[in-house]
């Protein structure tokens, strides 16, 4: 996703206070931060190419190719609300290497993996190394510049590399895919995550703060996501037992979450109108985006007959202008407020996913390529737009949690729009018919989201 989703997760100012070190050296650790924030980022969006190579040689059907982005997305948001927390308690610099060094560790095992199975399992753990990585590595960017100014550009350089990350996903999980096999998607983790462990070695130690966790409502987040995965995902009386345990679940974790000191979702949050708009619009922008690029990966290979290096190159023109698409939104929000953008940004990738409807077995595939260019425009305009919207409407000492709960919905939405997507193209319609159902679902989401946005005040959003 864009680069903003990244900078969904900073904390409040404050929270995290410039901890002592030894030895200064802002720049090599946000260049160390930077490195392992674009390495779980590749990791999201790499695999997805890979898909049809995977599936030939491992097996296991849509459902199973499903699960090895979904492992990881899944893991990653739900895990995301209490690894901030994590962090702290053992110390950002100590929590960034111990991800980090799991994280390659994972990767290894899952390009050795022998099965499916082994696959998945090891992407659940890459999923859990890159939720404890990136609230670290932030926090390391913060404690290594004091100065406000200094920071504030750290952390846009940070977010620039996960924007990136997003933007090279594609070409380069197309480019190993090619060149060595699915498993050089995995392999390539290997340099990347020594090298970031080597410059973490190099800079600045950090302390410990006291942390809240609120145990009980992440594990029933965990079981209640997972379970309606499975829903989604699988048939029969798997499908219907999963669903049973995803309501018990989520039920268990309302009750949790608000009854506890220190839940990881405050509840209360949402009766902000500003708040429900936010996480609605931000969950159709994660559903459009991660759907469209899980389905088309397949759709250029497997219905146009395209190589893995030519789907690759297809998200190319799409994925270029998110990073634009981003300093754009921010500046339309410093002049006009951001419900201006975010409504711009909403009917854009509206327009772009009715666009999208055209794609068939005849379309030309570089028009097929630039019939999805609308809807990344779209989205690279209206999450920063959302996130600058959430962030107004809450007091700031509130803006870290805030931030991490936006962001782990939109995970969560990208996780479940994989699952939805890939059921209905591999359902008894055909994989067009179930494709184009899949978009409308997904236009559906943006024209609910801009109806909230119409709502909201022109003014102030902190109602």
């Amino acid at each position: 996703m864009p680069a903003n989703t990244a900078l969904q997760t900073t904390p409040a100012e404050g929270q995290l206070a410039p901890e002592p070190s030894g030895s200064p050296s802002p720049a090599l650790t946000l260049t160390a931060a930077l490195l392992g924030f674009a390495l779980i980022t590749l990791d999201a969006s790499v695999v997805n190419v890979a898909l049809p190579a995977i599936g030939g040689d491992l097996g296991g059907g849509m459902s199973g190719l499903q699960w090895v982005v979904d492992a990881y997305t899944l893991t990653f948001a739900a895990l995301m609300l209490s690894t901030g927390a994590f962090a702290d308690r053992i110390g950002s610099a100590k929590a960034y290497a111990l991800g980090t060094v799991v994280f390659t560790l994972a990767s290894a095992a899952c390009g050795l993996a022998p099965g499916l199975g082994v696959l998945i399992g090891a992407r659940v753990v890459q999923g859990a190394a890159a939720a404890v990585v990136l609230p670290a590595s932030l926090a390391l960017v913060r404690q290594a510049y004091p100065d406000p100014e200094r920071r504030a550009r750290a952390v846009a350089m940070w977010a620039a590399g996960g924007s990136v990350a997003v933007a090279l996903g594609p070409v380069a999980g197309g480019a190993l895919t090619t060149a060595w096999g699915w498993r050089g998607i995995f392999f390539i983790n290997l340099p990347l995550g020594l090298a970031a462990l080597a410059l973490t070695a190099r800079a600045p130690r950090t302390g410990r703060r006291p942390a809240p966790l609120d145990l009980p409502g992440q594990l029933t987040a965990v079981v209640a996501l997972a379970a309606l995965a499975f829903a989604v995902i699988e048939q029969g009386a798997v499908r219907v037992v999963a669903g049973g345990l995803a309501v018990a679940a989520g039920l268990a974790f309302w009750l949790v979450e608000r009854r506890v000191a220190h839940p990881v979702v405050p509840l209360g949050l949402f009766r902000r109108r500003t708040v429900a708009v936010a996480m609605g619009a931000g969950a159709a922008a994660s559903v459009a985006f991660y759907g469209v690029v899980f389905v088309f990966s397949l759709y250029f290979q497997r219905v146009r007959g395209e190589s893995a290096l030519t789907a690759g190159l297809m998200f190319l023109p799409m994925t270029v202008l998110i990073p634009v698409m981003n300093v754009l939104s921010g500046r339309l929000s410093n002049r006009f407020g951001p419900r201006v953008p975010l409504l711009l940004g909403q009917l854009t990738a509206l327009v772009g996913l009715l666009m999208l409807l055209l794609a068939d077995e005849h379309t030309p595939t570089l028009l097929t390529a630039f019939l999805m260019v609308p809807l990344a425009l779209g989205c690279g305009i209206s999450v920063p737009a959302l996130t600058a919207a959430m962030m107004e409407a809450l007091p700031r000492e509130r803006a870290g949690l805030a931030a991490g709960v936006l962001n782990a919905g939109r995970q969560v939405a990208g996780a479940l729009s994989i699952a939805v997507f890939g059921s209905l193209v591999a359902g008894s319609a055909g994989f067009v018919p179930g494709l184009r159902l899949g978009l409308l679902l997904a236009a559906a989401l943006f024209a609910v989201a801009a109806v909230g946005t119409v709502r909201l005040p022109r003014g102030g959003l902190g109602g």
